[in-house]
């Protein structure tokens, strides 16, 4: 990873941090949310994981309003440091700690590459 690029990490994860302490209190059954990138094809390979505790609850959030608001909040967030999205719920990606569970036994790492 270039230092550009390390830089550019940094700032993303601080954001998406503010972002998640957010989802944390006001969304029910949200859990945590990561990022994945290739930064030699940035941002368009952007993808925002965000991660809730049960299906259940993730259907659930999938039919609020806070679902438009959570897409906000990261694109917000992701303005500050200057990475502009064209349609930020292409790169909102969901999932459940219950479906990594099942289909990876609960190995996120392999789940998210």
């Amino acid at each position: 990873m270039r230092k550009t690029d390390k830089k550019k990490d940094n700032q993303l994860r601080l954001k998406l941090t503010d972002v998640c302490e957010v989802a944390l209190k006001e969304i029910e059954g949200f859990q945590w949310l990561t990022h994945t990138v290739n930064y030699s094809e940035f941002p368009k390979s952007l993808k925002i994981v965000c991660v809730f505790d049960t299906n259940e609850n993730l259907n659930f959030f999938m039919t609020q309003k806070s679902k438009v608001e959570l897409t906000s909040l990261v694109q917000t967030k992701l303005y500050e440091v200057d990475v502009q999205l064209k349609q930020s719920v292409d790169y909102m990606v969901y999932d459940t700690e219950q479906n990594c569970e099942k289909e990876h036994r609960g190995q996120w790492a392999d789940r998210l590459s």
